[in-house]
């Protein structure tokens, strides 16, 4: 900046010794507006941008300046700020309490959009109205007393960088820049705009409210911008919305076409309906007087009052931002300026020519003198009746701002007289001895009320956060358009209440009619939850169906619920249905087929019995102890039985009977199976001449060992029964459709000890059986048994892995199962034989047949 600023100085100061130091030059194409006054305020004001020619730097020297302007553009909202100043200064010279005898005058210059022209403005202000030559002024010394201008931070910085030079106050009235408030390097500059740190959050208050996630950001490529979009990221990562794409804009004017498609091609490709823009006037004209021939699509548009989103007249292009949000600054309203503005005309500022082609423009005549073929003026146009594009009859936040400032420059001066008590001694205006660095201690502690109520102080000493009304901006079929508030964002209001927004008093932008969404993916539908993608914003995500047990009935969720226990999720996985209570009923066609062949085992073991009491004379009956028999086959009887408890309702009568009773009534046939094994091997030991064998033979010690190895069985019972016994259960979790009405087994030790114990009694009668299968002996049963006891120890190894893998009433099923085929395949492999020889073949159970028997 300093090189580019001595660049300038050396340009301009060849110029001026060619064209003379004469300070009353005719100025060529820099208008600018003065009004002469005790004490001279400078105004500089973004009102009208140049589009330049190109010409190669070393033809600058003596190109002729008027050939380099190609054509201009007037910014006509923007006179706006400069008739906030000159009611400021006409109210203030009315006011006899403020600065008496004396007047405040003001020079207004048009900011360029780029430094050069930037300085030579400032270079004209410090010369005078003539040649802008440095370090020379025409001026009577004394006057100026200070600059109000920086629509842009990058306008402050290039004023400030020569004004800095003078120890000139500057006055800033645009957006709040921390970067300016350092008085190491800006001790010249005041800034009065409140900050705007408080923005990003109202954005994204507004975003959450209309459930906007996927968001598109755009900016100007400045250092403010920089700080805007780095707070509102934040922000939105705090609350899950998401940044789309970022844009950034050239500062400035630019023709440049092409990266004009190329915005408009981003916008269009992407996802999102949302665009937030930010930035100032000056910023963002690469949009406001674009001629690219496409138009943007519908979106709805976030923005700050700072841009000036009201539409050139006649232009397509701008309906594009119908329904557009605007954050425009809370401000107070000022007295009688909208009565000012209604007598405001040529005629009474004829010098004033922003004025006059402000006047032209918007209602599109000419003065009477003026040059050109349009029609006249009519005497009785009046501001107030022009439409948004040209004048809003509120006071805006910058004129607002421009207003207060000048007001700051005014009791600064004030206090300044006061305290060096020259009101009296200095009445004589061209001895008035002030100079513009002695304002700045009074500037750093100024602090007053302003005509509307509100309290000022300068920016470095603000600590307010700036408070916002929420307009929408609406366009209409003829050329008209309006800003209608439909909302508030207060900072200092109790959280949940600093929002307010009026949904149905907003216009949304064309082809929507009603809030759309902005979304990166479309929303998971009820039975999906989403599923965030790694490498991906949190919100892109993939919907993936609820987990087994869980619903999702809104749209949206981020998680999905389970069910209460007792109910179970649709096939759509949208809601929970009560679980059905599930047992092994008698009514159910299972549980009728197992109850029917248990009873008719039961009633054929009976049989079985009746057929051995009826033959217990036969050597057949007598041959392997007929007392086991007796037991062997009632017990049976009641194992075929006792499988009638694990059918219907369990109660804690079936819970506790079931599984004792089914062990006790196993444990006493498996141990007379035994004790009939080890008597068939005493019989033939027996035989042999010495044997001590001989007094077992016909004893009790059989029955003995039946009733010990039952006793043993029933301890384990007790205790089990004692310490942990079954009970009644609702098994919520096996069947996802279904409450299991069940036993629980109480102690698994205790259930899977009754169990081994029978095994223990079946594999010690196999083994003794399979030892003894080749003794001779007629009516030798130890094969029988053999094969018997080999069917018994197959179906229960095969019952446990099948028992633990099935759930519910297939549990009881299974079990009911084993206990019948066990105890089907003891009777069977044991006592059908002799049935059969008892009544199909009783002729073979005769004592000849034994006595005629060799191996007998």
């Amino acid at each position: 900046m300093f090189l580019q600023l001595c660049f300038f100085l050396l340009l301009h100061l060849i110029l001026s010794v060619g064209r003379g130091t004469v300070c009353h030059v005719e100025r060529t194409f820099s208008p600018t507006y003065h009004k002469d006054g005790d004490l001279v305020v400078g105004g500089f004001f973004p009102l009208l941008i140049y589009k330049w020619q190109k010409f190669p730097y070393w033809k600058w020297f003596w190109v002729n300046p008027e050939r380099i302007v190609k054509h201009y553009q007037w910014q006509l909202k923007h006179y706006y700020q400069v008739l906030a100043l000159i009611f400021a200064v006409e109210e203030i010279n009315r006011n006899s309490n403020l600065l008496p005898n004396m007047t405040l005058g003001f020079h207004i210059f048009n900011a360029y959009h780029n430094d050069d022209r930037t300085l030579e403005s400032s270079l004209m202000w410090l010369s005078g109205q003539g040649q802008t030559i440095p370090n020379y002024s025409c001026k009577r010394q004394g006057k100026s007393v200070a600059v109000i201008g920086g629509a842009t931070s990058e306008l402050t910085v290039s004023m400030g960088t020569l004004l800095e030079l003078y120890r000139i106050p500057q006055i800033s009235y645009g957006l709040f820049d921390p970067l300016l408030s350092d008085p190491v390097q800006f001790p010249s500059v005041y800034q009065m705009a409140s900050r705007d740190t408080s923005l990003p959050l109202a954005m994204v208050r507004l975003m959450l409210h209309f459930k906007w996630t996927w968001v598109g950001l755009v900016a100007s490529d400045d250092s403010r911008s920089e700080k805007f979009l780095r707070d509102l990221q934040e922000e939105m990562a705090r609350n899950d919305v998401c940044v789309a794409f970022i844009q950034n804009i050239f500062t400035g004017y630019t023709d440049d076409t092409h990266f004009l498609s190329y915005f408009i091609k981003k916008l269009s490709s992407s996802a999102a309906r949302v665009i937030v823009i930010y930035g100032n006037t000056d910023t963002l004209l690469t949009m406001r007087f674009s001629e690219v021939p496409q138009t943007l699509l519908y979106r709805m548009w976030i923005t700050s009052s700072h841009w000036d989103i009201a539409k050139k007249p006649g232009s397509v292009y701008f309906d594009n931002f119908h329904g557009t949000l605007i954050f425009s600054e809370q401000t107070s309203k000022i007295p009688d300026f909208k009565y000012f503005l209604k007598t405001i005309n040529p005629a009474k500022y004829p010098e004033d020519i922003f004025l006059q082609n402000f006047w032209n423009s918007a209602f599109g005549c000419t003065s009477k003198h003026g040059k050109g073929d349009g029609a006249v003026c009519s005497p009785n146009a009046s501001l107030d009746t022009l439409g948004l594009s040209y004048l809003d009859m509120t006071m805006s936040h910058q004129s607002y701002t421009v207003y207060n400032a000048v007001y700051a420059v005014a009791w600064a001066l004030h206090e300044m007289f006061l305290v060096r008590s020259e009101m009296k001694s200095n009445r004589d205006p061209n001895n008035l001895g002030i100079y513009s660095w002695k304002l700045h201690s009074f500037l750093k502690s100024i602090q007053f009320n302003s005509s509307a109520g509100s309290h000022v102080v300068l920016a470095e000493k603000k600590n307010s956060v700036a408070n916002y009304d929420i307009l929408n901006y609406v366009t209409f079929g003829n050329d008209t358009e309006v800003l209608v508030k439909v909302g508030e964002f207060i900072s200092q209001a109790p959280l949940g209440q600093e929002f307010i927004i009026q949904k149905k008093a907003i216009v949304w932008p064309r082809t929507w009619g009603e809030p759309l969404p902005s979304r990166c993916n479309k929303v998971c539908s009820p039975g999906f939850h989403i599923k965030a993608l790694e490498g991906k914003p949190v919100c892109c995500f993939d919907c993936t169906p609820c987990p087994l047990g869980q619903i999702s009935n809104q749209t949206g969720k981020d998680q999905c619920m389970k069910c209460p226990e007792d109910q179970y999720p649709n096939r759509e996985r949208i809601l929970c249905l009560p679980k059905k209570l599930t047992f092994l009923a008698y009514e159910e066609t299972l549980g009728m087929a197992l109850a029917s062949i248990a009873v008719c085992f039961s009633l054929l073991t009976a049989l079985v019995l009746w057929v051995f009491l009826k033959h217990k004379d036969t050597p057949i009956v007598k041959a392997n102890n007929r007392d086991l028999s007796y037991i062997l086959l009632f017990s049976l009887s009641l194992c075929f039985l006792c499988s009638l408890l694990f059918i219907g309702p369990p109660t804690a009568t079936h819970c506790l009977l079931r599984q004792t009773t089914f062990g006790i009534m196993f444990t006493v046939a498996v141990s007379s199976i035994l004790a009939k094994t080890i008597t068939v091997v005493l019989a033939f030991r027996a035989t042999r001449p010495g044997s001590r064998s001989r007094r077992w033979v016909g004893s009790r010690a059989p029955i003995s060992l039946v009733v010990f190895c039952t006793f043993i069985q029933v301890m384990l019972c007790a205790i089990w029964l004692l310490l942990s016994p079954p009970f009644p259960d609702a098994d919520t979790h096996s069947d996802p459709e279904h409450i299991i009405f069940e036993c629980n087994e109480g102690s698994l030790i205790a259930f899977y000890s009754v169990l081994g114990y029978m095994a223990f009694l079946a594999l010690a009668s196999f083994t003794v059986a399979f030892l003894a299968r080749n003794l001779p002996d007629t009516f030798n049963e130890a094969k029988f048994i053999t094969f018997s006891m080999f069917v018994f120890c197959s179906v229960w190894v095969s019952f446990l892995p099948t028992y633990q893998s099935t759930k519910g009433k297939m549990m009881v099923a299974v079990e009911i199962f084993s206990i019948l085929s066990s105890s089907a395949g003891l009777l069977g492999c044991i006592f059908i034989p002799k049935c059969y020889v008892i009544l199909l073949q009783p002729q073979r159970n005769t004592k000849k047949i034994l006595k005629n028997n060799p191996s007998s």
